[in-house]
Parts: C-alpha cells; structure tokens; sequence
C-alpha cells in the first residue's frame, strides 16, 4: 500500500491518534496485513510512537504482521467439531493447500488458522472461508468447497 492511499486512510479518521485502532483495521482490511513500512507511516502522520504502534498491533488477534492469502481459512477445532472429524477437515485442508495453520501459500492464495470455536456447534466440523461458513463437513466436500474459490 502505498503512502497517498494510508495517508486517505489516516484522514477519514480525521488524523487522530485516538482512532489508531480503526486506521489499523481499515489498512489491513485493503491490505491484508500491516507492514512495517505501513506502520512506520501510520507512526510518523499520527505522532505516536512506532513501539507503541508495534505493540497494538501484536497484542490483538484481528491483526496481521506477516501478508495473507486472498482467502482466509478458518477451521473449527472446538469440541463439538473436534469429535465431529474436525481433525480430518484439517488434514484434508493442509494436503490440498500444503499449508499448515499460521501459514499463507506461496500463491498467495489461501492463509490457514485453527481456531477454538465459529459459534455454529451444531453444524460441525465447520470451516469458514472469507466468513461464509461450510459445516458438517466430510473431506471430500472439503476438497470440493476448497476448489470453488479462486
């Protein structure tokens, strides 16, 4: 991302360093992630320290140092899904896209996480992908939904 579009970004927040956090979000909502130089950026129009900066964006989850993949993946791995065969959705997952969880594929195409619950137990196993969620899910129609994002 370049300065002019983060410096459009900072200013719809009206430059204010009480919206860091809402500046952060719309950048990597465009973006993907936050690079070092975005955030050097962000430090030097809002005036607040690159530590500091450095810090919120390592403190929460929402938020990514390192780039993703144009599809986000999520698999449930909570108990409902677990006993489910939420196990075997991820390994499927992770031969398909040769990626493990925590990681984005060299094409830049599929990033994975495991997370603890998508709040839809009774659908289990459930993936989400892009915040559309697929459950009861076997490994074949992993493969098969896997296929119908490009």
């Amino acid at each position: 991302m370049n300065d002019d579009r983060i410096d459009q970004i900072i200013e719809s927040h009206q430059s204010e360093a009480s919206s860091l956090i809402q500046v952060l979000l719309d950048i990597q909502s465009e973006d993907r992630w936050l690079s070092k130089e975005a955030l050097s950026r962000v430090s030097e129009k809002l005036d607040v320290p690159l530590r500091r900066i450095q810090h919120i964006a390592t403190f929460y989850k929402a938020f990514s140092l390192s780039p993703k993949g144009r599809h986000e993946v999520h698999i449930c791995m909570g108990t409902a899904c677990h006993v489910r065969g939420a196990g075997r959705v991820l390994e499927k997952v992770e031969a398909v896209t040769g990626i493990g969880p925590g990681e984005t594929d060299l094409d830049m195409k599929f990033s994975l996480e495991t997370v603890n619950c998508l709040g839809c137990c009774a659908l289990g196993p459930v993936m989400e992908i892009d915040g559309t969620t697929h459950g009861r899910l076997s490994a074949a129609d992993t493969t098969d939904v896997l296929q119908t994002y490009e």
